[in-house]
């Protein structure tokens, strides 16, 4: 998103936009699987907009996976995003890379 967001988040809580590819997706043949498709529970990935005052662990443009299905959803200026607290998050794909860590920590 351009610009900064109008919004600030309190606590735990997490302001994150899906990823473009959590769409359709493909098989290891080939096979377009549609997003639609019911695949038992499938977590997703998500990017970090913006994190209230008590997150810990979480900065804005992390990737962050997550439980679709325990989701809230917010529309800010025209756009689509989720609310997380971010004990839901599983875990997190972070390009910030501190010494001696990998740089993708679950």
């Amino acid at each position: 998103m351009d610009g900064k967001l109008p919004i600030r988040m309190l606590h735990d809580r997490l302001l994150v936009a899906l990823d473009q590819e959590a769409g359709d997706r493909r098989s290891s043949g080939g096979i377009v699987i549609p997003a639609t498709a019911a695949m038992g529970r499938r977590l997703s990935w998500a990017r970090v907009e913006a994190v209230g005052s008590q997150v810990r662990t979480v900065e804005v443009g992390d990737r962050v996976l997550f439980d679709p299905e325990d989701r809230a959803e917010v529309e800010v200026r025209g756009e689509s995003f989720i609310l997380l607290r971010e004990r839901d998050v599983h875990a997190v794909a972070s390009e910030r890379i501190d010494e001696g860590q990998t740089g993708l920590y679950l």
